[in-house]
């Protein structure tokens, strides 16, 4: 009897970029890893469908989108006779494929509540090498790229950089499923750009406007919805419910939740201690976890819990306000008293629906510069090579201040 193989090199489609080709069985094999599909269960973009109804996508097409980006980037820097071996492309497709793969339920929302002090980066890391054991080393120079040991700096570039495939995906996919035009940034043209000078990833004269489009974008996504006023109040509840329900379990109070779930909730985990049977329990937790145990604590019987969890069900979030200076403590200190008084709990407890937080915004930063190549060959700053004011005005963090409390 003779069996078939199974075709690897299959064809997806995708709302952005029309057919994406799988180009290895390698990758393939990568995709198909219950790692990997997990990453069908965490959205891209934490709670702003509560403000963009169609932001609904998640890490899973913003990979696969990145690894078609990369695709293109390859064939780009080949025709301009940059020498990238088989093996090193295969590297690269399988370092930005799992360049995401250690975000946590409701990705940036929860990073430091889960897991105390270990950042995505790291649990990227850790699943990759894990990985790595699986498939008999084939991830060895995917995983030297992705930490930067590799001695072709323009590879971590591609994969890390202030223009890297990263940003060119998510900046034109969440643009596509929000409907915020702003962001919508030419990443066709931005590859087709590209260059290698002095083993830096630089950008060809011709393409100046499109990386200014690209930054400016950037600079707009974040106010208009990253850092949106009530994207920013649903996430920071969510980090607050999180709060309360870990301060329960160490009181030894029974909570709902997934066996995963539990795991984080009852046992505090820090970078010494995240082991594989850690990673074994984070790789089955997701978005659905901590959504259905939420919903099953809109009915417990602590107040603050109950309370906070059915304001992120129903949508019936805290006020907030955002303004350029830092609120004065007497300020904060008043509305804590009222909400306590009204509430009936302590000032302690209060804290949990007033609180006020910084946010930062700077499209670019200047230690990490993005360099344009001139027609005689020499590499300039974009901040310097643009003839718009506005680039240079980016480089400055601007700081604004918000307050969260009861309607």
């Amino acid at each position: 009897m003779i069996t078939k193989k199974p075709n690897k090199l299959k064809i997806l489609n995708d709302p952005i970029y029309g057919f994406i080709q799988i180009p290895s069985t390698l990758v393939f094999d990568i995709i198909e890893h219950p790692y990997f599909q997990r990453l069908r269960r965490i959205t891209q973009m934490g709670f702003s469908n509560l403000v963009y109804p169609g932001a609904n996508h998640t890490r899973f097409h913003h990979a696969i989108g990145c690894m078609h980006l990369m695709q293109k980037a390859v064939r780009v820097l080949r025709f301009k006779q940059v020498a990238i071996s088989q093996e090193e492309e295969n590297a690269l497709y399988v370092a930005i494929l799992l360049h995401d793969i250690g975000h946590g339920a409701f990705s940036h929302a929860l990073e430091h509540s889960i897991v105390n002090g270990v950042s995505h980066e790291e649990i990227s890391l850790k699943f990759m090498q894990k990985l790595n054991i699986e498939l008999d080393g084939k991830l060895n120079l995917a995983i030297q790229i992705f930490e930067g040991n590799y001695h072709r700096k323009f590879f971590y570039q591609l994969i890390s950089s202030q223009l890297d495939i990263d940003r060119l995906d998510y900046l034109k996919r969440d643009s596509f499923y929000t409907g915020v035009t702003e962001g919508n940034i030419s990443s066709d043209r931005l590859i087709a750009m590209m260059n290698v000078k002095n083993d830096e990833l630089v950008i060809e004269e011709k393409g100046i406007y499109s990386v200014e489009k690209f930054l400016i974008a950037r600079r707009l996504m974040y106010w208009q919805v990253y850092l949106h006023k009530t994207g920013l109040v649903a996430e920071n509840m969510l980090v607050n419910v999180l709060k309360r329900a870990k301060e329960l379990a160490d009181e030894g109070v029974e909570l709902y939740a997934s066996s995963s779930f539990k795991y984080f909730l009852y046992k505090p985990i820090i970078k010494d201690n995240f082991d594989d049977k850690t990673l074994e329990k984070f790789a089955t937790l997701d978005d659905y976890d901590v959504l259905s145990a939420i919903k099953e604590w809109t009915n417990h019987s602590d107040k603050i819990l109950s309370l906070l969890s059915k304001m992120i069900m129903n949508r019936k979030l805290l006020r907030i306000e955002i303004q350029q200076e830092e609120f004065k403590n007497q300020e904060v200190l008043t509305k804590v008293k009222e909400v306590s008084k009204k509430l009936k709990l302590t000032e302690k407890e209060a804290h949990f629906f007033v609180f006020t937080k910084r946010i930062t915004n700077q499209a670019y930063q200047q230690e990490k510069p993005i360099f344009i190549l001139n027609k005689e060959g020499k590499l300039k700053d974009i901040a310097k090579a643009s003839d718009q004011l506005n680039i240079q005005a980016l480089t400055n963090p601007v700081v604004k201040h918000f307050i969260c409390y009861p309607k």
